[in-house]
């Protein structure tokens, strides 16, 4: 896509502060933070949706969820389970679809969100 900020991402024609990237995925800080850990997991695959997916996705799907809970931990935002039952950290994942989903950049994207106490 011409004029796909995220493609361009892909493409190293924009500047970004990569947090990892193999022959599928790439993930990065986003521009806009709502939190002290934000970044988005997008498929290098251009594909405009949640929506646009299709069952021949669900693989590349499944790695985008695989990976956010290891960039987490390692951006110090791990869910951990601690022996005594207690639970600390964490992380929320958001997957915007559509105008109405509040998508704003139509390629499929995954915001991984933590820090503080997230509502």
């Amino acid at each position: 896509m011409d004029n796909c900020i995220f493609c361009k991402i892909v493409e190293k024609q924009i500047p970004a502060t990569i947090l990892y990237e193999d022959d599928d995925l790439m993930a990065f800080n986003d521009i806009n933070p709502a939190a002290p850990v934000h970044f988005l997991i997008i498929p290098k695959k251009h594909l405009s949706s949640l929506a646009d997916a299709s069952a021949e996705d669900a693989v590349l799907l499944g790695k985008m969820l695989e990976l956010a809970p290891k960039l987490a931990a390692q951006q110090a935002c791990a869910y951990i389970e601690h022996a005594d039952g207690s639970k600390s950290g964490g992380f929320k994942t958001v997957i915007n679809t559509g105008p109405d989903g509040g998508q704003v950049v139509y390629h499929l994207h995954m915001h991984v969100i933590g820090g503080a106490k997230l509502a």
